[in-house]
Order: C-alpha cells, then structure tokens, then sequence
C-alpha cells in the first residue's frame, strides 16, 4: 500500500468548511478532520480545534501555488488575514494503515433534532418509531450532516416542507438535503452540484436510502423548472451573486432555506434578499452560523 501525507493546517475554526473544500476541489483529498479533543474524568483536556487536518494521497508541487491563489481570492471576496488564520502548513508522510478506518470510528450518529437522525453507514442504529434517519457515506462530498450550516437547513426542511411539494437541492454536496426531504414527504426532488466528483457519491447515498432522486452536474442559472421549495447551502458571497438565479426556480410563494452564511457575513446575503424582493419569513441560528427562510411574493 503507498504511503499518504497528512497535513495540518492552522486556521481560524470558521473557515473549517470552506478551507477543506479547498483541498477537496483542488488536490487527491481523501478525508479531513475537522477536530479532535480529549477527555478525562469527563472534561476535555485538549483539542485541536483551529487545526484542520487533511488526508492526501499524493503531495502535490503546486500546494502553495494553489493555496495562495484561493487565500487571495477569499481576501477580495472581504475575508481578512484574522478571519482566514495563518494557514501554516507542516507535512508528514506516514506509512497507510488504513487511516480511512481509523477517521470512521470518529464519527457517530448525529441528532440533528428529535425527529432527524443522521447514521455513519458503518454503523447499525435502531431507531425510533417516528425518526426519519439518513444513511450516509460522505465519500469526497461536503454534507455529512455534523457540520451547523447543513443542519440549520435540515431544521427549515422539517419546519416549513409540506407533503407533496417539489424541492431543489442547489449545491447539493453529499445528497443529505435531497434525501431527507425525499424521506419527509417531497413528491420530486432534484439536486445539482458543480463539482463532477460529488454526484456518483448523492447517487450512491440515494441508493443506500432507497429514494428516488434526480442528480446532475449543474446550475442554478440553468435549471429551466420551478419548485415549491428550494435549498441552498453555499457560501455567503456566492448566495449574494447568485440570488436572482436562487428565485428564478422557486414558485410564486415558494419557499427557500438559505445557509453556510457566517453571522459576521449576514450583511452580503440581506442585501441581495433585498434586491431580489425576497420575504423573509424566519431567521434561524446555530452557533456562529445564521440561515434565511424566504418567500417569493
């Protein structure tokens, strides 16, 4: 078996998601962790939080190249020095003892509410008579349902989603929107993503969960239907550019959950709520994360 490189990166915590996108969009990333913390006598007593780690299969010559090019990019977008973190890198090559098994014991069933569940699908579960549970295998796509952006729109999809409506799932990632509106009652669901890498993988976790849903390679400014409800859980700015795109596909008084938007960062999406005349009809928050629900009126 070859060996694999596991970089450590330092970064402030909130950028967790975008940074490992990063490396999933952009080199052979086989897993990340987010963070680990250890306990005794049930108190944590170190974490590596603000320490991403990123699993590589091969090192890649133009690392830095890359990561430059995308730290410059997220500073022109109004991301600062203090908001991105250092980005000090240290690499080590290790010698494959299957770490891919060694991450999964990480990771373990996620009470999204007391209705919604997510399973590693590694794991066995019982559930319980009236859970809606998803099976999950993450693979190279975003969504693992463990991440505040995901679940704030996991929380709109059970508040606001009604038997027999149409949802679109843009961005979709892992599949694990599409699949649990599927599961709470939706009567067709299509999702779209634009990296090609993830969409085998929403196939795949669709097939575990034995539900019917439409996956493409794809756009929201080229989807050509419209849908009673519409999720979107995408960076803030590209929310903003996006937004009259977001509302061309949502029904005349459909409905849309908006995430992956920074509480610090809520500025950009308003406005571009604003523009495109968007109600909004409820604000929920999880940490540092805020989400929309809006209305087209």
């Amino acid at each position: 078996m070859n060996n694999y490189f596991e970089l450590k990166i330092n970064i402030n915590p909130e950028m967790e998601d975008i940074v490992s996108d990063i490396f999933f969009t952009n080199f052979d990333c086989e897993g990340v962790v987010l963070e680990e913390q250890a306990y005794k006598d049930l108190e944590m007593i170190s974490t590596t939080k603000g320490i991403l780690k990123v699993f590589l299969t091969t090192y890649p010559n133009n690392l830095n190249e890359i990561l430059s090019t995308e730290r410059e990019l997220l500073k022109n977008r109004g991301y600062s020095d203090e908001e991105l973190g250092s980005w000090e890198i240290t690499i080590d090559e290790k010698e494959n003892e299957d770490w891919s098994k060694k991450w999964k014991e990480k990771w373990t069933v996620t009470h999204v509410t007391d209705k919604i569940a997510v399973i590693p699908s590694w794991l066995k579960y019982e559930k319980d008579e009236n859970e809606v549970t998803i099976t999950l295998d993450p693979g190279c796509a975003f969504g693992t349902g463990t991440h505040q952006t995901t679940q704030l729109c996991m929380k709109a999809l059970e508040k606001y989603l009604k038997v027999g409506d149409s949802l679109a799932d843009i961005g979709t990632g892992s599949g694990i929107l599409s699949i649990l509106g599927k599961k709470l009652g939706a009567s067709e669901v299509y999702g779209c993503d634009n990296d090609e890498t993830v969409i085998d993988v929403c196939k795949e976790n669709a097939k575990i969960n034995d539900v019917e849903i439409q996956f493409e390679l794809n756009t929201a400014d080229k989807i050509n239907k419209t849908f009673d409800f519409v999720c979107a859980n995408i960076l803030h700015f590209v929310l903003a550019e996006i937004m009259g795109d977001l509302k061309n596909i949502m029904k005349p008084n459909g409905l849309m959950s908006l995430s992956g938007i920074l509480f610090d960062k809520k500025d950009m999406v308003l406005k571009a709520i604003d523009r495109e005349k968007l109600e909004i009809v409820d604000i929920i928050e999880q940490d540092q994360w805020i989400s929309y629900v809006v209305k087209k009126v």
